[in-house]
């Protein structure tokens, strides 16, 4: 089965609210990465709005619509981002943990701890139409608590295992390799739909993308910095042609 490709186009908001003004344009940028192969678009929506805008969503949503193709709007598990959610409804909500402090996405939700709270948010998502995943660490626990919580989906934390390659940790990289693909065995027999993300790069992605178990990766800043030396398209084009031969 083909491994669906979905490129993180926030970025390309982050380049452009270093300026301030309208360029370069995240709609623009969406509609390069589906014509180069990417097979639908993510955006998150922070709370402090660093990079994508709500008038970005807008025009994402409207955009992708029109397009048929899906938007996965990632977001923080709070009242202000399930409203949002609940107006666009997009074809995937994806609940990651925020903390206003850090750079980038550091770990994975904790679902065991919050499943009283979590459990009706992810229920009402549902409810509204959109597939609804859970951005975790491959941790047997929160694997479990995922599928209590009612998602349809789980989108496994591969930033430890990238990092691990990057910095020559050969043992520490296999560890964390194993323990994506336990995480994705299990997912999967609790039927829960794979996807993986985060650090993905040109030198990553071939172990992760041949998880057989693994349906869609979700690759964003690689893609968007490599794009400033060699285009978009050719950067999504190659992430697209190593992640098939992963799979042949």
């Amino acid at each position: 089965m083909t491994l669906r490709l979905g490129v993180n186009i926030d970025h390309v908001a982050t380049i452009r609210n270093a300026r301030g003004g309208a360029y370069p344009d995240p709609a623009r940028a969406a509609v390069e990465a589906l014509e180069a192969g990417a097979d639908g678009i993510t955006a998150h929506l922070r709370e402090d709005r660093r990079h994508i805008s709500d008038a970005d969503i807008d025009r994402l949503a409207a955009l992708l619509s029109e397009r048929g193709r899906p938007l996965n709007f990632e977001m923080a598990v709070t009242q202000e981002m399930q409203d949002i959610a609940l107006r666009h409804r997009p074809h995937a909500v994806c609940l990651v943990p925020e903390r206003r402090e850090e750079r980038t996405t550091e770990g994975g939700l904790d679902v065991a701890g919050g499943h009283n709270w979590i459990k009706p948010f992810v229920a009402r998502l549902a409810d509204a139409g959109s597939r609804v995943s859970l951005f975790v660490g491959a941790d047997p626990q929160q694997i479990d608590a995922a599928h209590h919580v009612g998602a349809q989906v789980v989108e496994l934390h591969t930033g430890a295992f990238c990092d691990a390659v990057r910095d020559g940790h050969a043992k520490l990289a296999g560890d964390q390799l194993d323990a994506l693909r336990a995480a994705a065995r299990q997912a999967a027999e609790l039927g829960l739909e794979v996807h993986a993300g985060h650090g993905i790069d040109y030198e990553t992605v071939d172990p992760i993308a041949a998880i057989p178990q693994v349906m869609e990766l979700n690759i964003g800043h690689f893609l968007i910095g490599e794009a400033i030396f060699v285009g978009l398209a050719p950067a999504i084009q190659r992430m697209r042609a190593l992640m098939d031969e992963a799979r042949s």
